[in-house]
């Protein structure tokens, strides 16, 4: 990872392929921690495409269905990944070598909640997640 509190561009998954291949692929594994769940999948370094794939990349995804106005979606989705950001170093050293780990954090509530607390179901989700890989 490029900078300890840092969320750059290239952290991002903005690739179809990979989000197909985070939902739809076999090999996913989530956990939830109401109001969030988290899924996430490794992805091999070595062959094609995949060569110059960061180690850990995510993505956000908040639902019309759950909330209608795009301001709250947005806020969701900045509260998400501000948490994410501040604490995405607890999963430095448990990341596979030579893999990407390919994160997706969705969000399931049709409300809005106080910052701290989602920051505190991502620490949680995170923990979760460093144990399993």
């Amino acid at each position: 990872m490029k900078g300890t509190y840092t969320l750059g561009k290239d952290e991002r998954v903005k690739s179809r392929k990979l989000i197909e291949l985070l939902f739809t692929g076999g090999s996913s594994s989530s956990f939830s921690a109401f109001p969030l769940r988290l899924v996430y999948t490794t992805v091999d370094n070595t062959e094609g495409e995949w060569i110059h794939q960061p180690p850990l990349q995510m993505m956000v995804s908040v639902s019309k269905r759950k909330l209608r106005h795009a301001v709250q979606r947005n806020r969701v989705k900045r509260q998400v990944r501000e948490a994410y950001r501040l604490n995405k170093q607890l999963l430095e050293g448990k990341l596979p070598e030579g893999k990407s780990v390919i994160v997706g954090l969705i969000w399931l509530d049709h409300s809005l909640h106080d910052t701290p607390q989602v920051e505190r179901k991502v620490i949680n989700l995170l923990k979760r997640m460093g144990e399993k890989l």
